[in-house]
């Protein structure tokens, strides 16, 4: 019996680090459903977060600037597909679909130019995300097994869960958004700047993803692989309407 608890903790704790990644992905769809944007591009956007953070640990081996470049670049990401969306009135189907495409296929023509390889890139000098140990949690048998191993963006993913729902669902600035998905003329007719809202909300969604990409990267393994996201944008919209679009829901079915 002790064995399989064992077992079922190792298991568990597996099954955290493989979830986060998709969490903080399907908080990125949960928000922008939010505002009625309906943004496919994840995936891509998830990927090229993946991608930029490896370019910047190669370069810099620093941590903290990895993570910022793989925000930052899923975040430019997603600012185009927004722009593209709201300002053009493109189809968002068209665009998110482009984009995964166009991002899958420009890294892996960076990757052959910036690192002169095909498939896989790692090189010993990679820094990978520190693991952290809770201080208490960490001496309990089997929650200490559970939570072994996770970065600082996996307690992030779940501290970012509660605090998207305080936000959507406790603040004045969350009611306006959430308006603007419910009806975006009569939020529009309050003096809501409706097109403001959407595109700082696709925009900040593309650092989910983008981080999202650096537990792929950095998490567990430190390298970057072809398509290495394999479909995870596309499982995060399951989970997003699995959850309906709620924070809390999202979470559990992630």
């Amino acid at each position: 019996m002790e064995l399989s608890i064992d077992y079922l903790a190792v298991v568990a704790n597996s099954t955290l680090r493989m979830m986060t990644p998709i969490l903080l992905v399907t908080l990125a769809a949960a928000i922008c459903t939010k505002v009625r944007i309906f943004n496919i591009a994840m995936e891509g956007t998830m990927l090229t977060g993946a991608f930029f953070s490896i370019v910047a640990n190669y370069y810099t081996h620093n941590v903290f600037l990895s993570v910022l470049a793989g925000a930052i670049s899923g975040m430019i990401v997603s600012a185009i597909v927004g722009f593209c969306i709201i300002k053009l009135k493109a189809s968002p189907v068209v665009v998110g679909m482009a984009t995964n495409t166009m991002m899958g296929g420009v890294t892996t023509y960076l990757l052959y130019i910036i690192f002169k390889t095909k498939g896989v890139f790692t090189d010993t000098s990679l820094v990978s995300l520190p693991k952290i140990d809770l201080p208490i949690i960490k001496d309990i048998p089997i929650l200490g097994t559970i939570f072994s191993g996770l970065t600082i963006i996996d307690y992030l993913a779940f501290i970012l869960a509660i605090g998207m729902y305080i936000f959507l669902y406790k603040t004045v600035l969350g009611y306006r958004l959430r308006a603007v998905g419910i009806n975006k003329e009569a939020a529009r007719s309050l003096g809501t700047p409706v097109e403001k809202y959407q595109f700082l909300t696709i925009s900040l969604s593309g650092i989910l993803c983008g981080l999202g990409g650096v537990l792929l990267s950095m998490g567990t393994v430190t390298l970057f692989m072809q398509n290495m996201t394999s479909g995870r944008g596309y499982i995060a919209m399951a989970a997003n309407n699995l959850g309906k679009s709620h924070p809390i829901g999202v979470l559990l079915s992630s």
